[in-house]
């Protein structure tokens, strides 16, 4: 018999050529069978006699025959690959996910920063797939600890800009999109097309900010100003982006963010959309989960569907937006 060494060198897939080698009684139709070749599955049959103790199939005239020994396993056998195919199917089963019948719900905390199109077109695009899935849509703020919500379950999925995103949470990568400066087009500099548009004179108009996403902070303009030792004049923070251009509009304020988002705009507002005199780092935004739905069926399929609306997104962005997927 073989030893408790020996079981950890037992795989699956050789209890299937013992089974297949003694219902076929030849090498090279077991191989055949098990869509293998003749060389491999005599080295099977080898590994199989060391282990049994027992040549399990001999010669006898042009052909092969099992000894008692192969009879008896034969059994066996059968029954644990029956039951081997039983409960992999039921794990089939159950991590299986039809959004065209579910009935879960959804919950996904995201900025607004990307574009003001992506949560609409993503709601869209989840209930002309998934009509029965609820969405639980929840802002990202300075008091909101996504990284908690992740870790205890409250939250599926976060979506977001970070310079650096938390390294104990997956990722996904969405989009990464140029950093711009919005502003009216009646603010000096656009009145002068750029001219004399200096990181000096960048950092000393007053600027439109979102507030931060995490307390005590910045966010990542802010961030990466910091790392090269220089400090913009923030005259007005607020927590409705969506409404950062129109007061661009209606003032000589200017917005710093990423040209998908304010291309939007440009149709709308009397707004001009001017490169930064600051060699900004791309903004990339992300999609993070927990490890807790790592393997989740219905989640992989959410990532798959957001990571989608993305894509279409880059794909139909105007002409001026000029993303990189």
């Amino acid at each position: 018999m073989p030893s408790k060494t020996d079981f950890d060198k037992i795989e699956l897939q050789l209890v299937r050529v013992l089974h297949t080698l003694i219902a076929e009684r030849s090498v090279s139709k077991a191989a055949l069978r098990l869509d293998s070749t003749q060389p491999a599955v005599s080295s099977q049959l080898r590994r199989l006699r060391a282990l049994t103790g027992d040549a399990l199939l001999v010669r006898s005239g042009r052909g092969m025959t099992p000894t008692a020994v192969a009879l008896e396993l034969q059994a066996p056998a059968e029954r644990l690959l029956r039951e081997a195919d039983a409960l992999f199917a039921r794990r089939q089963r159950k991590s299986g996910f039809d959004p065209a019948t579910a009935t879960l719900r959804f919950r996904i905390a995201a900025s607004d920063y990307l574009d003001p199109l992506f949560l609409p077109e993503l709601v869209a695009h989840l209930k002309r797939l998934a009509p029965g899935v609820g969405l639980d849509l929840q802002p990202l703020s300075a008091e909101y600890d996504y990284r908690a919500s992740l870790a205890r379950g409250e939250v599926d999925l976060v979506i977001g800009n970070w310079l650096q995103p938390p390294e104990e949470l997956h990722l996904g990568r969405l989009l990464s999109d140029e950093v711009v400066v919005l502003m009216s087009e009646d603010h000096p500099v656009a009145r002068a097309n750029g001219r004399g548009w200096t990181a000096e004179r960048y950092l000393q108009c007053q600027h439109l900010a979102p507030m931060p996403l995490s307390a005590g902070q910045p966010g990542v303009i802010d961030q990466y100003l910091a790392s090269q030792g220089l400090k913009r004049d923030i005259a007005v923070r607020s927590a409705h982006f969506g409404q950062l251009p129109q007061m661009v509009a209606r003032s000589l304020l200017v917005l710093t963010t990423g040209r998908l988002f304010c291309s939007r705009y440009l149709d709308q507002l009397p707004v001009r959309v001017m490169r930064c005199p600051i060699n900004f780092p791309t903004l990339s935004y992300y999609q993070l989960w927990h490890e807790l739905s790592q393997n989740a069926a219905p989640m992989r399929w959410l990532r798959e569907q957001v990571r989608e609306v993305a894509r279409t997104l880059v794909r139909e962005a105007p002409p001026s937006a000029r993303l990189k997927p």
